[in-house]
């Protein structure tokens, strides 16, 4: 226990005879350390912005009738042809409805499902928006407000009004903010509607939702499913749509094929609809910690520097220390304690730092029309990003200090003391 204490106190007389040398030493840790955790916070933050955006609005499992070509085609029963190679050309998709056969019992199966967290249905109506002389193309999803609440953040993309309105109101709608700006429209006015079939229905604007896909704005609005369902003229047992939301996204892939071979549906799991968006997710990622580490790389290498040289000026002092019975192992720990030292305080600054930076940047204003549910900087608080940080701090400055502290334990006093 003394000469543990006698080695921690020569090693801070060392550090404090070279107090400029320390500071800068510790300076570099807390320079990689702090912008490790700066960077890291701020691109994860933003990478989980973008997902969040995606993985909020999307169901892990969409079931939905799809259009297509007949598998089979007339000729193919026709056993005079059962053995010659035919070509068939302008093959047109079979008549199939829009809406999900025995939709109900689907849905109530669903919801039984201990896999499923939420199944909501939908009800798709394509409309024309009337203003005065103003026609527009449209899209009304009825939908059950709750659960698109619960499972998908509904209520963040309404950015004026009240969502609720749809419960309040049976013929109120949710306008999208393209359609509301074009038509120039506001809360309480009423909008009309005409739908494929000719009817045309008075709505009251409850609510103005904004998704930040102006496409998606231009066109889509929301209804309660009944007003949806009234607007078609169909009953409640029409449905276009299930969307359904899983307590473990991994189980989306098994389950949309298992859903697809038990019943004549189609389903679109989540990997398959976003591809592409958890590629360029994956690079993000990929580029984020391949910046940080590089940056915790030449911060290492700037300490290893620093206390190379901080070794070759020590010649005396650890020729004095031999001279007087320390030995090679003692001073290569007072040299490997000094850089621990230097990472320790280094890493905890650098912390501080790191932290203050990225709480500042977390109350930067950030409003934008593509992002509506945004109003600062993301940034990501995972205590991983620290931990890293501190323990890499004292892994690097040890690495550092113990290549110099390595040859210093090789020393030979006497040819240091022949020398002066």
């Amino acid at each position: 226990m003394n000469s543990f204490r006698l080695i921690l106190d020569i090693s801070k007389t060392h550090l404090l005879s070279k107090i400029k040398q320390t500071v800068v030493a510790a300076l570099g840790v807390t320079f990689g350390i702090s912008t490790f955790i700066i960077l890291m916070s701020f691109m994860t933050g933003l990478n989980d912005l973008l997902d969040g955006l995606v993985l909020n609005r999307t169901p892990h499992i969409q079931l939905y009738n799809k259009i297509e070509p007949s598998e089979i085609q007339p000729i193919d029963s026709d056993e005079e042809y059962a053995d010659e190679l035919t070509f068939i050309h302008s093959v047109k998709p079979k008549i199939k409805l829009e809406r999900i056969h025995n939709a109900l019992p689907l849905l109530s199966e669903l919801r039984k499902n201990k896999k499923v967290l939420g199944a909501t249905p939908q009800t798709t109506v394509k409309v024309f928006y009337l203003a005065g002389s103003n026609k527009l193309n449209g899209v009304l999803n009825g939908i059950e407000l709750q659960e698109e609440i619960r499972l998908f953040n509904f209520k963040d993309y309404i950015v004026k009004g009240d969502a609720n309105s749809l419960l309040k109101r049976k013929n109120s709608i949710l306008l999208g903010s393209g359609i509301a700006d074009k038509l120039s429209l506001d809360i309480g006015d009423k909008i009309q509607v005409m739908s494929t079939n000719g009817s045309f229905h008075d709505l009251v604007i409850g609510g103005i939702y904004q998704s930040g896909l102006a496409e998606v704005d231009d066109v889509q609005s929301f209804v309660s499913i009944s007003m949806a369902q009234k607007i078609m003229g169909v009953g409640n047992n029409y449905i276009s749509r299930i969307h359904v939301k899983l307590n473990d996204i991994e189980d989306a892939v098994p389950m949309a094929k298992t859903i697809e071979s038990l019943y004549d549906v189609s389903a679109l799991d989540i990997k398959q609809a976003n591809a592409q968006f958890d590629t360029g997710s994956d690079i993000r990622n990929l580029i984020s910690y391949a910046v940080s580490i590089t940056l915790l790389i030449v911060s290492g290498f700037g300490i290893y520097n620093i206390l190379n040289m901080f070794i070759y000026e020590k010649m005396n002092d650890i020729a004095i220390l031999k001279a007087t019975g320390f030995t090679g192992k003692d001073v290569m720990f007072i040299f490997i304690s000094q850089a621990l030292i230097i990472g320790f305080f280094g890493g905890l600054l650098g912390i501080g730092i790191g932290y203050a930076v990225s709480a500042f940047i977390d109350t930067i204003p950030f409003v934008t029309e593509a992002l509506p549910t945004i109003k600062t900087y993301p940034i990501n608080y995972n205590i991983n990003f620290y931990i890293s940080g501190v323990v890499f701090a004292l892994v690097s400055t040890f690495l550092a200090g113990f290549l110099p502290a390595k040859k210093a334990q090789h020393i030979d006093p006497v040819e240091i003391i022949r020398g002066q």
